[in-house]
């Protein structure tokens, strides 16, 4: 096995590849690159799996081909901040911070840039669990997914019209919805029948049975194929002619390629090769109920909440929050609990003082337009990207993995990679 910081000869497909980000989308395109005969170290300032992939709802939310910034967002941005238990988080001390972000934020809503965001999402959606099917048969862990259903649900009756709307939208894209009430609702989600109207049932929804196991599965699989950890942080990128040199803080370590796949760290990997994305790290949050607590039988999403509740092996997962506030700011305790009080709104008997919770937040990559970064850098075609999925990250991870290892073998992707060039910014 080739040790890290040894290249081979330049532009062989058995050459050395570091893989830096551990995390679900970093993961997958290490098992993918091996697949293609690369010789791969991962490289990680946590354990593999710890990050924001440790922390999400579980499910593949392929329904969610809306780009974050719409006209329709817009209009109802402000609203959302300054609602106390609202979906939206800008904190006042970062708020000069993300400024410049925000800007590109507003342009990225103008018709001609939403669609354009809205195909490339549709694009990578549409793909996402043939290339989890691929990439989990191929290490014998197909059991990880399971086609679970999704519950997209309304208290009120009078927001009915909505959810027809809304059925009627996603039937254009060839994403099926079926209009759930009364026994069928009942039949469905029967914990949910006495704070419920009425619901959209995705039928063919995903999810996975736990998000860290799943990254323990990805990375038992790395290793026994030979692939090489290393728990280090990097701090700078240094191409050259032949190869790629990566400062540690471990020291210099020397490959032929590198992926970047650091999740909201990878802005200051880019402007060490020159490259300026606009990246923010958003803040998600996470509430977990023991697993006595949970009775949901599928993934839920609160239309009018904006937050979601999943069942996992662990327990009830409830997820939410767009919190707009960097890398170094302490969690804000009153996310957790206007997570319990909407999760509690939905499930009473989750207010039981008994019910035992654990508490999580982590970072997610966003970029105005809602797209990931996958692609190569402009001048040294031994340098590649895949990160900025935003809150798609395990349902993107697969697909994302065997577009950035296409590019790097020279291969024509499964996908066109255009709309997610990191120069388009």
């Amino acid at each position: 096995m080739q040790k890290p910081g040894h290249a081979t000869k330049p532009g062989s497909r058995s050459g050395t590849v570091a893989i830096v980000g551990a995390g679900v989308v970093g993961l997958c395109t290490a098992l993918e690159a091996q697949r293609q005969g690369y010789t791969v170290t991962l490289i990680d300032r946590e354990a593999p799996g710890k990050g924001a992939s440790f922390g999400n709802a579980g499910y593949l939310a392929t329904e969610l081909i809306e780009p974050l910034s719409t006209g329709k967002t817009l209009r109802s941005a402000m609203s959302m901040w300054l609602k106390p238990d609202g979906p939206l988080a800008l904190p006042l001390g970062y708020l000069h911070r993300i400024l410049p972000w925000l800007a590109r934020f507003v342009l990225a809503a103008r018709p001609s840039q939403a669609a354009r965001s809205r195909q490339g999402l549709v694009a990578l959606n549409r793909a996402a669990v043939p290339a989890w099917q691929r990439c989990l048969e191929d290490i014998g862990a197909g059991e990880q997914l399971c086609r679970s259903g999704y519950l997209l649900v309304w208290e009120s009756p009078d927001r009915l019209d909505d959810a027809r709307l809304h059925a009627d939208y996603l039937r254009q894209w060839d994403i099926p919805a079926e209009l759930v009430q009364g026994a069928r609702l009942a039949e469905l989600e029967p914990a949910l029948v006495a704070t419920v109207s009425h619901a959209l049932y995705f039928p063919e929804a995903c999810q996975v049975r736990e998000p860290y196991q799943l990254c323990q599965a990805l990375f038992a699989a790395f290793e026994a194929r030979g692939g090489v950890y290393l728990q280090q942080s990097v701090r700078a990128l240094r191409p050259g002619e032949d190869g790629m040199a990566l400062d540690t803080d471990a020291g210099a370590l020397r490959f032929d390629r590198a992926v970047i796949c650091a999740g909201a760290w990878s802005k200051a990997l880019l402007q060490s090769v020159g490259l300026e994305v606009p990246l923010e790290a958003e803040r998600g949050y996470h509430l977990s109920f023991a697993a006595g607590a949970n009775t949901l039988q599928h993934p839920i999403g609160s239309a009018e909440r904006r937050f979601v509740m999943s069942p996992l092996q662990s327990g009830l997962r409830a997820v939410g929050f767009t919190e707009l506030g960097g890398l170094t700011l302490k969690p804000f305790r009153r996310r957790y609990e206007t997570l319990r009080r909407h999760s509690e709104a939905l499930l009473p008997e989750l207010a039981g003082p008994a019910v035992e919770t654990t508490e999580w937040m982590g970072h997610r990559p966003t970029l105005p337009d809602s797209l990931p970064v996958i692609d190569r850098h402009p001048q040294h075609d031994r340098l590649l990207f895949a990160f900025g999925n935003q809150h798609l990250g395990l349902t993107q991870a697969a697909i994302s993995a065997e577009l950035v290892v296409s590019l790097m073998a020279g291969r024509q992707p499964r996908l066109d990679p255009k709309p997610y060039r990191v120069s388009r910014f």
